[in-house]
């Protein structure tokens, strides 16, 4: 896992236009989600705000992408807070680690600085943008979500780079460690949209084995090829009070969008032309092999619902766990030990093992209640313990997702 086995961009649809320094490379995707996050954009200090040459150099990348016309280039910013903050400091004293109330306070104030600094510089490139605020509500409501994904796919092809970020006024869970300083947002919409790649911009040039800056002897891993236990055990510790994110909901991010069939790369935001160069397939920082086949949309949309607090679950024996891995059947009751939360049939819920790790997500055929009277039963006892019937399975293996 610690080297290139094969070249992350073995691409049927590759794109003839040189980007990177005047050299004659090829872009290997053709809709790529950036990310970038506060400590790229702010420098991670909360003594400041928006680093604008930063952005300028971000814009500047994504822009040259766009131009080509044949690179759709969407762009998930954080930066809000930073920017609100930055206005607000000459005013009055902001705390060190706001609270939530606080937080909305100074989003509301610096969104609209943040685009009007993002809308002055794209337009120095001829490229137009527009301005979409999402929750994590919004994703989760199927209608919502289409309605999301027709609107930005139209954007894309009439050539205008849409820029995300979380509507920090009005949901005050994604300001918490919810969506996790839009690394989460970035790999929801990146499913959404069906994008390539996934570029998560950070602080850091990659994973590492362990935290660099507390272990010297910590090397940076090149290419992960499954985000397993293992790889999210190396994920160090998150430090910046105003940037909410950190490996672990990078990793999260990853094993997200490479399950629905989408390459990503972990890289340092600050370094000279990193976006173009990750989008020419050149090995910058930590790159995450997607699944050899992208999922249908409906399990994509089931995926993006994942992390959702109000999930129900159902605990299932050793067993279940073995024929849902190696055999991608339906969930049946006589699998199924114990019962978690308040869900309704047609409710997305969790699939967990005794430990409680998830196995997979998936629409449930039956309310928590009614699982908790057939659990452990044979599929033709359905009818007489309920008195009705919706299916011999708990979730039917169309309408589940491995995790």
């Amino acid at each position: 896992m610690t080297g290139m086995k094969n070249s992350p961009v073995q691409s049927s649809t590759r794109v003839a236009v040189g980007l990177h320094s005047g050299q004659d490379r090829e872009p290997a995707y053709r809709r790529i989600v950036v990310k970038a996050g506060t400590n790229v954009l702010a420098g991670g200090s909360s003594q400041g705000g928006l680093d604008a040459d930063v952005m300028a150099a971000l814009v500047d990348q994504m822009a040259r992408l766009a131009n080509s016309h044949q690179v759709q280039v969407l762009l998930v910013t954080s930066g809000a807070i930073a920017a609100g903050r930055q206005a607000l400091a000459e005013r009055i004293a902001v705390p060190a680690v706001p609270d939530i109330p606080t937080r909305q306070v100074l989003a509301a104030l610096g969104q609209s600085r943040l685009m009007s600094a993002y809308t002055g510089m794209f337009e120095q490139h001829g490229v137009v943008v527009s301005q979409v605020l999402l929750t994590i509500k919004d994703l989760a409501q199927r209608q919502a979500y289409l309605n999301i994904r027709n609107t930005l796919l139209s954007l894309l092809d009439l050539g205008i780079v849409p820029i995300l970020n979380e509507n920090d006024v009005v949901a005050a869970d994604e300001i918490g460690e919810v969506f996790g300083d839009n690394d989460r947002l970035s790999s929801l919409i990146a499913t959404l949209i069906d994008a390539d790649l996934l570029v998560i911009l950070s602080d850091v040039d990659g994973l590492y084995t362990a935290d660099p800056k507390s272990d010297p002897t910590a090397t940076r891993i090149g290419t992960v090829d499954f985000v397993d236990d293992r790889v999210i055990a190396m994920a160090g510790e998150h430090r910046n009070a105003w940037a909410r994110g950190g490996m672990p909901t990078k990793l999260d991010a990853a094993r997200l969008v490479t399950t629905s069939g989408i390459a990503m790369s972990i890289c340092r935001g600050r370094d000279p032309d990193v976006v173009v160069r990750v989008a020419e397939g050149e090995p910058v920082g930590t790159f995450f092999r997607p699944a050899s086949s992208k999922l249908e949309a409906r399990k994509r949309w089931m995926l993006s619902c994942v992390g959702d607090s109000d999930w129900g679950q159902v605990v299932v024996d050793d067993g279940a766990v073995s024929a849902l891995r190696r055999n991608g059947v339906s969930l049946l009751p006589a699998g199924v030990r114990n019962v978690v939360g308040d869900f309704q049939r047609g409710d997305i819920i969790y699939i967990c093992d005794s430990a409680g790790s998830h196995v997979a997500c998936g629409i449930a055929n039956y309310s928590h209640g009614d699982v908790g009277r057939i659990r452990g039963m044979r599929s033709d006892r359905i009818v007489d313990t309920l008195g009705y019937h919706y299916g011999q399975e708990v979730v039917h293996r169309n309408n589940l997702v491995l995790l």
